[in-house]
């Protein structure tokens, strides 16, 4: 990996969901010196609350609580996200561009159509992005929101083929048994912190209140959740993850987690 590449890269439909299911996972990366980034596809334009542009300043004020070292969103529309080839060459470009080692993806069912839709999309632009032949010259970067960033980013003259060693799915919008859990009680209020720097989203307004949580709820609905996964692993707070793959073990007698 060059120096500029990401350790981390998370790909979400609309800006705060990475907070949501994932945020602790990435400020604990960022804290052991690893280089993390977010790419939202869409601006949250057809949110009940706030704009795309209070998202945007917002996601800005999250990326830097969490210390991630880079941030971006697309131009897919709000509540249209399709699994197009158009929208696979983005997301493709954007992996090409940031190489990341790990990539976290939305789990691929859920009830917002956007979310799972997200998944795969994600999934087959990181196998186009690996593709010596790919041709991107048809992605604009007028197209891209690339500017949401939180240090020096700079793009080489030609972007490689590249795919990350490692999709993990993050399931915290859906209730599937987890392949394995992150330990975040040291960041869980860091990730509270980042959920609520989307003030347009959480804060007690009129519009949507019969759908968004008062924002007295906000913290117990998170801890909740979070207290949950941790349980599973016998630590106080933590974050779900899966993964496709059969995991390898070297040591037996190193497996985290007691069975009884």
């Amino acid at each position: 990996m060059n120096a500029s590449a990401l350790d981390v890269l998370a790909i979400a439909a609309h800006r705060d969901d990475v907070e949501q299911t994932c945020g602790g996972t990435l400020l604990k990366a960022a804290q052991r010196g690893q280089r993390t980034g977010i790419l939202d596809l869409t601006r949250g334009e057809l949110g009940t609350r706030g704009t795309a542009d209070d998202r945007e300043r917002e996601a800005v004020d999250a990326a830097k609580i969490l210390g991630v070292s880079w941030r971006g969103a697309l131009d897919i529309p709000d509540g249209r996200v399709e699994n197009t080839y158009e929208n696979r060459l983005k997301v493709a470009y954007v992996i090409r561009l940031t190489r990341p080692r790990v990539v976290i993806l939305p789990y691929w069912k859920g009830r917002h159509p956007d979310h799972y839709t997200c998944s795969m999309l994600g999934y087959e632009a990181c196998f186009l992005a690996g593709l010596t032949k790919l041709d991107l010259s048809s992605v604009s970067e007028s197209s891209l929101h690339l500017n949401l960033t939180t240090d020096h980013w700079q793009r080489t003259a030609k972007l490689l083929p590249q795919r990350p060693f490692k999709i993990l799915y993050a399931t915290l919008y859906y209730d599937v048994r987890p392949t394995f859990v992150i330990d975040i009680s040291q960041q869980f209020e860091g990730k509270l912190k980042s959920i609520l720097a989307y003030k347009s989203q959480f804060s007690d307004q009129q519009a949507g209140a019969d759908i968004f949580p008062a924002a007295a709820e906000i913290r117990t609905r998170v801890e909740s959740m979070a207290r949950f996964y941790g349980m599973l692993a016998g630590v106080d707070h933590a974050e779900p993850f899966l993964q496709k793959e059969v995991g390898l073990v070297e040591d037996l007698t190193a497996i985290p987690v007691k069975s009884i």
